[in-house]
C-alpha cells in the first residue's frame, strides 16, 4: 500500500506558471492511498476508485498510440510503458480523503500513490525524479499547462521553493506555521482558471506581466520571513498575495468573504490557495486563535476546516 499527501500553496500560485517562484508544502492531514491485490490469471489490470464511483479496466499499455482520456488509466499506462511491462493481473484500489477540485493537489496525490503502488507491485518501484516526471505527465491531462509544483511537492513530501524548470529548493522554516485550511465547498477547475488567466495575459501582457512580477517579488520576501520565523510579516504578505490574485480574477465573493472572516477572527493573514474561483482558503494563525478562526470560517460559509502545522522536514 502506498500513500501520498495533499499539498498547500502558501504563495505564488498562477504567477508560477510564468516563471515566478512559489512556495508550497505537503498537507499530511489529507492523503490518497492505493492498495494492490493480485487477481486470477487473465483478469488484467483493474482500477477501483470507489470515492468517485469508477471501475476501470486498463486494456493495453501505452505503446505510441493516443493516451487514454482517463487520468487514472493514463497513469497506469505510462507506468507500464516506462517499465516496459505487460499488463499484470492486478487490481488497484484508490481511496482519498482529499477533496476533488479544491486546490489541494488531489489529482497529483492520487497519481503519485497509484504509480508508486503499481511500480512496486511490478518489482521496480519508481521514486524521485523518475516518479515526478510521470506524475507531471498526468498533471498535463488534468490541468493543460501545469506549473509542476503539485507533483514536485507531493512526490518529495517536503516544503519547497519552486521555480518552473529548476530543481526545487528545500528551505528552513524558522518557526512552525499553524494554518487553518477552509474548504469553500465549490469545486473549480484549475485548467479553466489557468486558461482564463492566460487569456487575460495575452490580451494585456504588460499589466498582467507586472502583476506576475509583483507576486514573484512577494514570494521571495515571504521565503526570507518564513526562514526567519517572522509570523506577522508572513501574514501581511498572505493578505497582499490574495489581493493580487483577486486582480488576476481568480478569487470570488465567497473566497473574499472567507479571507475577511479569518482576519476579523484574529488570523495573521489569509488568502486563497491553488487555482482559485473555489477550492480552499488558508489562514495563518496563532495556536491560541486557531479554533476561533476555524469557527469564523465555517460561519462565513466554509463547509469544513482542517488545522495543520508546517515545519521543516527532511527532504525525500
Amino acid at each position: 500500500m502506498q500513500q501520498a499527501p495533499a499539498k498547500i500553496i502558501l504563495f505564488g500560485e498562477h504567477a508560477v506558471v510564468y516563471g515566478q517562484p512559489a512556495i508550497a508544502v505537503p498537507f499530511t492531514a489529507l492523503h490518497a492511498t492505493v492498495e494492490s491485490r493480485a487477481t486470477p490469471p487473465g483478469t488484467g489490470l483493474t482500477i477501483i476508485a470507489g470515492d468517485v464511483g469508477q471501475l476501470l479496466h486498463v486494456e493495453h499499455p501505452l505503446a505510441g498510440g493516443e493516451p487514454s482520456g482517463n487520468a487514472l488509466i493514463y497513469a497506469a499506462q505510462i507506468t507500464l510503458a516506462k517499465l516496459k511491462a505487460p499488463l499484470p493481473d492486478l487490481s488497484l484500489e484508490i481511496r482519498s480523503t482529499i477533496p476533488v477540485a479544491s486546490g489541494l493537489g488531489s489529482g497529483a496525490a492520487v497519481s503519485t500513490a497509484l504509480i508508486r503502488e503499481l511500480s512496486a507491485a511490478l518489482g521496480s518501484p519508481l521514486q524521485g525524479d523518475a516518479l515526478n516526471a510521470l506524475v507531471y505527465e498526468v498533471e498535463k491531462m488534468h490541468h493543460g499547462t501545469p506549473s509542476g509544483i503539485d507533483n514536485t511537492v507531493i512526490v518529495s513530501g517536503a516544503p519547497v521553493y519552486f521555480v518552473r524548470g529548476q530543481a526545487p529548493q528545500p528551505f528552513q522554516i524558522g518557526t512552525p506555521l499553524t494554518l487553518v485550511v477552509a474548504d469553500s465547498g465549490i469545486q473549480a477547475s484549475t485548467r479553466e482558471s489557468v486558461g482564463a488567466v492566460r487569456e487575460l495575459y495575452e490580451q494585456h501582457p504588460d499589466s498582467f506581466g507586472g502583476y506576475f512580477e509583483e507576486i514573484g517579488a512577494l514570494v521571495k520576501e515571504a521565503r526570507r520571513y518564513i526562514e526567519a520565523g517572522n509570523l506577522k510579516e508572513i501574514g501581511q504578505l498572505m493578505n497582499r498575495n490574495h489581493i493580487l490574485l483577486s486582480v488576476l480574477t481568480v478569487s470570488s465573493p465567497l473566497l473574499n468573504r472567507l479571507t475577511g472572516a479569518a482576519r476579523d477572527a484574529g488570523a495573521l493573514g489569509a488568502k486563497l490557495s491553488g487555482g482559485g474561483r473555489g477550492g480552499n482558503v488558508i489562514a495563518l494563525v496563532m495556536s491560541s486563535t486557531a479554533d476561533q478562526v476555524a469557527e469564523a470560517l465555517r460561519g462565513a460559509g466554509a463547509v469544513r476546516t482542517w488545522m495543520t502545522t508546517v515545519e521543516t522536514l527532511e527532504t525525500a
